[in-house]
């Protein structure tokens, strides 16, 4: 008997960790998610200047989607002189790189034993004077450009920003999964974005759709060696140094989704590699919170540690469900609460127009996303030593949302 209440008392130790843990991440996304309600309100144009901007877009072998995001990415309202397309091009095919010499881009080939997306880039600005350009813009090889992109950026410049994140939106929401993953990105834009910069702290990074002062990109990017979650380590190191991103909701940019099952492991096994990699920061995040009043890397540093939205949308209404029949009310009432906050929060940070029977029907998808990221989340030791490619194909398939 003695040894059994010994065991029950550290499992109630166990469960309540657990609970503190889930919470503060439930309230965390809460907060934000809460807060991007409220109308984020733009930064007006100090001068009217046309910037010059260097439109990177690195890619390894996506020759199935390079050629349209070429063609898309010179396509702008914006002054032709003003800008340059340039296509970091890593392994393509040699009548892909002959095509895109047909259009009106800038081509560098590149080429590595172990290629990153960080290595491409600063292979293409080292050709490249601090002063060529006014502003970089990085885009992924599938990324899509809305015609004003640029216009906007250079408003917001203009407006004496530093460095700006777009609003990435779907490509195509034509599987469960790329719908799930539309949503996903929307739930993220609004809660690491929007909600942020409503509360004065800075927008979270995405990895394209993101635009630097030209210098200081350059500059930056030479400590930049990250193999996987490079816009990561460029946001911690902006951030530790006091720079502040903004956030333009209304600069729209397409996204191709994650289709099948398959993608999805490869992609969430990069992306939880990388956090995990990054939670190192957290210790270094406090002393400069402490010292400095460092708000934004300590912010930044505690996302890294946060649980994974879809663990948390599994494991809480689970856990809620079995402590009904096997807790006391009152820790109960606990589980019960932060389930609550759990939907509120995705309630508030879903957009309206996800509010459909097609939503729904993909829903019933969530529990194999689920237990796919337990998967992803158990394999992913020493994923952030090697390159995870996830391969763009749906250059041409539009979104239905």
């Amino acid at each position: 008997m003695a040894l059994l209440n010994i065991f029950l008392g550290l499992l109630n130790i166990v469960q309540i960790i657990l609970i503190a843990y889930l919470l503060f991440g439930t309230i965390y996304i809460f907060v934000f998610s809460t807060a991007a309600l409220f109308r984020l309100k733009r930064k007006s144009p100090k001068k009217e200047f046309s910037h010059s901007f260097a439109v990177l877009i690195p890619g390894y072998k996506e020759d199935a989607v390079i050629i349209e995001a070429a063609r898309e990415a010179s396509d702008q309202n914006y002054p032709d002189d003003f800008f340059d397309v340039i296509i970091i091009a890593d392994s393509f095919q040699p009548e892909t790189i002959s095509e895109l010499k047909k259009i009106a881009v800038k081509v560098v080939e590149v080429s590595f034993d172990i290629s990153t997306k960080s290595k491409a880039l600063n292979k293409a600005l080292d050709q490249f004077s601090e002063d060529a350009y006014d502003v970089a813009l990085v885009l992924d090889a599938d990324n899509i450009m809305e015609k004003n992109f640029l216009m906007k950026l250079n408003d917001a410049f203009n407006a004496g920003c530093f460095a700006v994140q777009g609003h990435r939106i779907a490509k195509n929401t034509n599987t469960h999964f790329a719908l799930l993953d539309a949503i996903s990105e929307e739930i993220n834009n609004n809660i690491f974005r929007k909600g942020h910069r409503i509360l004065g702290l800075s927008s979270s990074l995405i990895g394209s759709g993101m635009a630097f002062r030209f210098s200081y990109f350059k500059e930056l990017m030479k400590n930049i060696k990250a193999i996987g979650g490079f816009d990561k380590e460029i946001e911690l190191t902006m951030l530790r140094n006091g720079k502040k991103i903004e956030y333009l909701e209304n600069a729209l940019i397409l996204d191709e989704k994650v289709q099948v099952s398959e993608v999805f492991v490869k992609q969430r096994r990069r992306w939880l590699s990388a956090q995990l990699h990054y939670s190192k920061y957290l210790p270094d995040a406090i002393y400069n919170l402490l010292k400095k009043g460092n708000i934004d890397f300590f912010d930044k540093s505690i996302q890294m540690v946060l649980p994974p939205r879809i663990i948390l949308l599994g494991i809480i209404p689970l856990f809620t469900i079995i402590s009904l029949f096997v807790n006391p009310l009152p820790i109960t009432l606990i589980w019960v609460v932060v389930f609550l906050l759990l939907i509120l929060s995705m309630l508030f940070a879903i957009p309206w127009k996800f509010y459909s029977f097609t939503t729904l029907s993909a829903l019933t998808s969530l529990p194999k996303g689920f237990f796919l990221m337990i998967f992803s989340l158990l394999s992913t030791r020493g994923a952030n030593k090697k390159f995870i490619h996830t391969q763009h194909t749906a250059s041409n398939i539009q979104t239905k949302t």
